[in-house]
């Protein structure tokens, strides 16, 4: 049944124009991407300041947003007010710095008087506007055209469809610039490490493995009884089996211990050797906990012993482990 009024249908035809206007505003920036956008990704790949952006208004909302997109993929950027700038902040600004200045209009008032400060400085210009013929735009070193053919807002006041495609620009030049940088995941992690990403990118199998006397481990010589014992005991649904030298040599689960029960195997007279799983999955310490998890997941286990170079045996790790340590 569709209960869909007259007043809730324009409401959704006039949501979708939004998003079709928008939608159009930015693909119209990607046919008009030239040469001033590779200039202005070279003037901050060889930038030997910081990168400072800056707009009033909504711009200046969008500028907030683009220097914290910058900043965490690998460009160190901060937002500066431009009427603050004008009594004080300035002093901030460098000559080996880059100043991204956002105005749709390119004729803002508070970024037109720090202009000349900017300059003095010897600090590189760069400007989105929509208006090529602009003071800001023809004084920059380079001009990125953020022109929309019009504003997704049905009265043509409220910025809308023009800050999308200024915050769009911003986002390829930080996309490009990660990229030129050879940026990774686990470069951003490091600048996020109190998120998922950040546990699951800086987060080692040494940080979350059971070490010393919480490994569960018997001798190659013991019996099936000993595996049930030191299973019951340390709690992690398998013993590793190691020689004399602590090298790993198998493991024994308690789903090995189910299927032996089902053979009605004497537990008491068995030796493990002659039950357990050879060649068993291991980790190594150093590790990233998330490869161990990518491990577990493929070869659908639970458990996994963790060894050295040598293969000796220095920890031990389940899915409980990595999901108490938020890596899951």
């Amino acid at each position: 049944m569709n209960s869909t009024t007259p007043a809730s249908q324009h409401a959704l035809d006039l949501a979708r124009e939004v998003f079709d206007i928008e939608a159009s505003a930015v693909a119209a920036l990607a046919r008009r991407l030239d040469e001033g956008f590779l200039r202005a990704i070279d003037l901050i790949l060889t930038c030997k300041g910081r990168v400072i952006v800056s707009g009033m208004g909504k711009s200046g909302h969008i500028a907030r947003k683009i220097a914290a997109t910058l900043s965490s993929t690998g460009t160190p950027a901060y937002f500066v007010h431009p009427g603050e700038a004008s009594h004080g902040d300035l002093g901030m600004v460098t000559g080996d710095d880059v100043f991204i200045a956002l105005s749709y209009s390119g004729e803002s008032g508070e970024l037109l008087t720090i202009l000349p400060i900017i300059k003095r400085q010897g600090a590189k210009l760069i400007s989105l506007t929509g208006n090529p013929q602009s003071r800001l735009a023809q004084a920059s070193d380079v001009h990125l055209d953020t022109a929309v053919e019009k504003e997704a807002c049905p009265l043509e006041l409220a910025p809308t469809a023009s800050t999308t495609a200024a915050l769009a620009m911003g986002d390829a030049l930080a996309m490009v610039l990660l990229d030129a940088k050879g940026f990774k995941a686990e470069d951003f992690a490091r600048s996020h490490p109190g998120g998922s990403l950040g546990r699951r990118l800086l987060t080692h199998v040494r940080d979350v493995m059971r070490s010393g006397d919480r490994i569960p481990s018997i001798p190659e010589g013991a019996l099936l009884s000993d595996a049930v014992l030191e299973i019951s005991r340390k709690g992690l649904g398998m013993t590793a089996v190691v020689d004399s030298d602590n090298r790993l040599i198998g493991i024994y689960t308690d789903g090995d211990l189910r299927r032996a029960l089902e053979k009605n195997l004497n537990i008491g007279m068995t030796p493990v050797a002659s039950v357990m799983s050879r060649n068993p999955r291991t980790i190594t310490a150093d590790a990233m906990a998330a490869e161990a998890v990518q491990q577990m997941e493929k070869y659908h286990i639970s458990q996994m012993p963790v060894v050295d170079a040598d293969k000796r045996l220095i920890g031990a790790l389940n899915m409980h482990d990595l999901l108490h340590a938020k890596v899951i």
